[in-house]
């Protein structure tokens, strides 16, 4: 079991109502999980947003907390519901209504990693995956709505940016013949996780620091960003997908030579992000 759910880094002074939150950077593979899968200790990194919380960790700097997993994705999925199990994976599960996420193998407790390839060569009981549920997701999604309910009540209102890495491939066929191909997608869950003027913000940031923007295609925003954005509330998700291939050798799951300039450039986005949740946070939220 990995040693703790989350790391979290807070600022010395709460100035933004922006809350930054990493939860597939997770590399705590402790032995006993190694020793249950048939994937190499490579092979079981694939599905991992590798360093994706580094990419973010000035974030306190700019009054903002920072939530990272700890533990992997492929042990624990935190950006799925707690009830998204696999009855192909976890023995005594009946099957019951369609979801594709967990058809595919993308439960809470995963199956399979990048590509479909199995973790495991058997099932797991319904004792380990509630174990995981119970020792990691629930302390991490506790510990996640408290700073949103802390941020709602000291500023007026919460911003949740869910940062994510997506595969390189998964942006072909989805940009306009001869347009740059985006290096950033926007998921608000088509407008239902945030208000639009947030959500315009959040772009802008980005397409200001260089990056090409695109929003909801391929990803909208799974779990965290459809559960937490209620904006009815003053309460806003909207989810961040980096293209990997601007920062790591996806294939060695390494940093690039140019990472530094990249985690640079991403700096500035930062600093945008939380004065978002700043200064004019009342005006915002009193909208």
């Amino acid at each position: 079991m990995p040693e703790t759910s989350y790391h979290l880094h807070l600022p010395e002074a709460p100035t933004s109502c922006v809350v930054f939150a990493s939860p597939h950077s997770g590399r705590d593979y402790p032995q006993s999980f190694l020793s249950t899968t048939i994937l190499d200790a490579h092979g079981i990194r694939t599905s991992e947003d590798a360093y994706v919380d580094r990419l973010f960790d000035c974030a306190p700097q700019f009054g903002a907390a920072l939530l990272c997993a700890n533990a992997p994705r492929a042990y624990v999925d935190l950006n799925r519901a707690a009830d998204e199990l696999d009855p192909a994976l976890i023995e005594g599960l009946r099957r019951g209504g369609h979801n594709p996420r967990v058809a595919s193998g993308l439960g809470v407790v995963p199956r399979v990693v990048a590509n479909g390839r199995a973790i495991y060569r058997g099932k797991l009981t319904r004792v380990e995956a509630d174990s995981r549920i119970t020792r990691i997701w629930q302390p991490y999604h506790d510990r996640l709505q408290e700073l949103l309910s802390e941020a709602r009540s000291r500023f007026g209102q919460a911003i949740l940016i869910d940062c994510h890495s997506m595969p390189h491939e998964a942006l072909d066929g989805t940009h306009r013949s001869g347009g740059r191909r985006p290096e950033i997608v926007i998921g608000d869950r088509f407008g239902a996780s945030a208000r639009p003027e947030i959500v315009e913000r959040v772009e802008a940031a980005f397409a200001a620091a260089g990056f090409v923007v695109a929003r909801n295609a391929p990803f909208a925003g799974a779990y965290t960003t459809q559960h937490y954005g209620r904006p009815a509330r003053k309460q806003h998700a909207v989810q961040v997908e980096i293209d990997r291939a601007i920062y790591m050798d996806e294939a060695r799951i390494t940093p690039r030579p140019d990472f530094e300039a990249v985690r640079d450039q991403l700096r500035g986005v930062v600093a945008e992000l939380a004065a978002l949740g700043g200064e004019d946070t009342r005006q915002l939220a009193a909208e």
